[in-house]
């Protein structure tokens, strides 16, 4: 089983890397065809997506983990937390995406299809099935649920403040939002509605990030010390 998580762990990164980098390209050559010369803003907008930057975290987390099995030794607790973020922003990544996003054309230009499969499918069962399954997973307390709530809390308050004042270079707007749902502007209710799904999701984050510390807490399927190396 520890062989098989490592190869897993090893091919979800390096897709990973593929899927994120890929879509960027896409978007740098969409930006280049429209003479869009604020490469800057391209950068800033493409690593504000949450999506983005949960799917780093992921190959992050696939990246070490791959030589955690390697050296066949359980997480360590920095990792074990870095993990439970992970999981919990990518299943919710994944449900978000596919509840209210499918098929919506986001402000980054041009989606990469199978990028896009990779970013808000495949990678977050991949990730899941992990924590559910993978050797070494270490128990987590409950108080570990506020390390787990902290990024996306940071996320959306620098989302709200950024957007007013980003210019939307490919729309030619003087504001500028990773997700339709976080523009007020989209929206007869406008900041009553962005609350509404702030606060939809935040609940989505806490309840996710509750069940992935009520699986750490459970005894391993596969534990490290009865897997040969």
């Amino acid at each position: 089983m520890r062989v098989l998580f490592i190869v897993i762990r090893i091919a979800a990164a390096i897709a990973g890397v593929a899927a994120i980098v890929g879509q960027l390209i896409t978007t740098y050559n969409f930006w280049t065809a429209l003479g869009i010369q604020n490469r800057s803003a391209l950068f800033v907008n493409f690593f504000s997506f949450f999506t983005i930057d949960s799917n780093v975290a992921a190959v992050v987390v696939f990246a070490v983990g791959a030589v955690v099995l390697i050296r066949n030794q359980s997480d360590p607790r920095w990792f074990a937390l870095l993990r439970a973020c992970a999981v919990t922003y990518m299943t919710v990544t994944f449900v978000v995406y596919n509840l209210l996003l499918r098929g919506i054309e986001l402000p980054q230009g041009t989606t990469l299809a199978w990028s896009n499969e990779v970013l808000h499918v495949v990678a977050p069962l991949l990730l899941v099935l992990d924590w559910f399954f993978a050797p070494g997973r270490q128990r987590l307390e409950w108080k570990d649920l506020r390390v787990i709530v902290a990024f996306p809390i940071v996320w959306v308050i620098y989302t709200l403040i950024r957007g007013p004042l980003a210019y939307n270079e490919t729309a030619h707007k003087p504001t500028w939002y990773p997700y339709p749902f976080l523009d007020p502007s989209l929206s007869p209710e406008g900041y009553w509605s962005v609350l509404f799904y702030v606060i939809l999701i935040a609940g989505a984050i806490i309840g996710t990030g509750a069940g992935v510390i009520w699986v750490s807490r459970r005894r391993e399927r596969w534990p490290l010390r009865a897997v040969a190396a």
